[in-house]
């Protein structure tokens, strides 16, 4: 058998996707999966585009494509990201086929083995496989209730030269946090120079909770981002469907132009299908009714986490209330490891992510991921509630260990 590539070598499976074969089970309360809820796609809305398209635009869907997109779909989404203050007239868009392709996409780009990829701690894990596979050197520098820890940054940058840095500045996953004005105007400031591409990871930004949240939203690359180099990646997997495949990267003319010809190498040109379907969604004012309902829905579900959380947490697990996105992350007493937490857990009938999986080092574990989106919210408490007891049981345990 000839030998395997040394990128694929790298490549591990993800632990979320070990634990959605669990999520299966009709047995278990699933807080693994950061989807989107079934019950909430607009089914009814697509239903209609579909059934009242005129029959050339049909044939179009059903077609191959532009590999930049589908030219329509490109001048309404740009109208929809220039609502937001991004700079679509002196950068160029690309329809990609879900926001972690253009992550991929940029990775070959840039990465060559050995490179330093700075990322958040703790960071998306799709982010993070696609650095490993790329045989990049990624350091992870502390995530804070506000965003990033710009001091440890500052610290790195005085000695070493990343090639990337990556983040997530609205309703982290997994951290669930939105990054402060403040801390975005001096992690620009602090860029500015010094040659390394910020890759800003947008996907859950239409999900904030209330307009405070909703005026943090800002993206870095809609401020003052003069001498730094950006890329900007969204996604309509959490606000139209995953299954549409489609995400979407704006980037300077000159990393456009080598990422079209990747894309082409990869897959041609992402579905025409599905994106003629999201442009009617946008032009006929389905997106933002569509919003303004799922918005409703999940702070819903964020508030009875909060409240399950509130009562049946022992005191010293502590936890930032999101304004917004899919996630609660929670930190653990010092000592007390959440892979057995997990395992007490499953058995008894409730499955969430460990922290480890969200460090770049695979390696600090007193943290952990509850997606409240994907779920009945009848199960939330009950979910909780089995958690909060392993949790229990694992902080009464340790105590009573006998060390020598």
């Amino acid at each position: 058998m000839p030998y395997f590539s040394q990128t694929v070598q790298h490549i591990r499976s993800s632990e979320i996707r070990d634990l959605m074969k669990l999520a299966t089970r009709p047995d278990v309360i699933s807080f693994a999966g950061g989807m989107p809820n079934n019950d909430l796609f607009p089914v009814a809305e697509v239903d209609d585009i579909i059934l009242n398209m005129e029959p050339d635009i049909k044939k179009v869907a059903f077609q191959y494509g532009p590999t930049s997109g589908y030219p329509p779909l490109l001048e309404t989404l740009k109208e929809y990201l220039k609502s937001k203050g991004l700079p679509v007239e002196t950068h160029n868009l690309m329809i990609t086929t879900g926001s972690l392709q253009a992550i991929n996409i940029l990775g070959m780009e840039f990465i060559d083995p050995g490179d330093l990829v700075l990322t958040e701690n703790p960071s998306f894990i799709g982010g993070i496989a696609v650095f490993k596979a790329f045989q990049a050197n990624i350091k992870g520098v502390p995530l804070q209730h506000d965003g990033l820890d710009l001091d440890i940054l500052a610290q790195i940058l005085e000695t070493e030269q990343p090639k990337m840095l990556y983040v997530i500045p609205n309703f982290h996953n997994p951290a669930g946090i939105i990054y402060s004005k403040e801390k975005r105007i001096k992690l620009l400031e602090l860029l500015k120079g010094k040659n390394i591409l910020l890759l800003e990871d947008d996907a859950y930004n239409e999900l904030y909770f209330s307009e405070k949240s909703k005026e943090l939203t800002t993206p870095l690359m809609a401020m003052n981002h003069d001498d730094v180099t950006m890329v900007y990646t969204g996604s309509f997997s959490k606000i139209l469907g995953p299954g549409f495949r489609l995400g979407w990267m704006l980037a300077p003319p000159d990393i456009y132009e080598k990422a079209q010809i990747i894309k082409q190498g990869i897959d041609a040109c992402s579905p025409n299908f599905t994106q003629v379907i999201a442009n009617e969604f946008i032009k006929k004012g389905y997106l933002e009714q569509y919003l303004n309902r799922i918005r409703k829905e999940y702070a819903e579900r964020k508030n009875l986490m909060q409240e399950a959380l509130k009562k049946h947490m022992p005191e010293d697990v502590k936890w930032t209330e999101p304004g917004g996105g899919f996630y609660f992350w929670l930190k653990l007493p010092e000592g007390i490891d959440a892979t057995e937490i997990l395992k007490d857990s499953i058995d008894k009938g409730a499955v969430f992510v460990t922290g480890k999986t969200f460090d770049p080092e695979g390696q600090r574990n007193n943290y952990f991921r509850l997606a409240f989106s994907n779920m009945d919210k009848k199960d939330i408490d009950k979910g909780i509630c089995i958690i909060a007891d392993a949790i229990k049981y694992q902080v009464t345990s340790s105590k009573f260990q006998v060390t020598s």
